[in-house]
């Protein structure tokens, strides 16, 4: 007989991990929201802050709710 392996949502040790968004608190500015979605889509984190910031102010602060969404909602 032969073992077949089940992937699970977070990832099994056996195979690649899943990729799950994440606060990165260790590279942090203000929570970690913007290096976290950095890792998560592979950017730079000064990237992801620049467009939190452009959005903001040109989006009548739309981002800024995103961003306290994401900090209450993720890890």
């Amino acid at each position: 007989m032969s073992r077949i392996d089940r992937q699970t949502p977070g990832g099994s040790p056996d195979g690649p991990p899943g990729k799950k968004l994440r606060l990165d608190k260790a590279n942090a500015k203000v929570a970690g929201v913007c290096a976290g979605l950095a890792d998560y889509f592979g950017t730079d984190a000064n990237v992801m802050r620049l467009i939190f910031v452009l959005g903001t102010l040109l989006g009548a602060g739309t981002f800024l709710i995103i961003y306290l969404l994401i900090w209450l909602l993720v890890d």
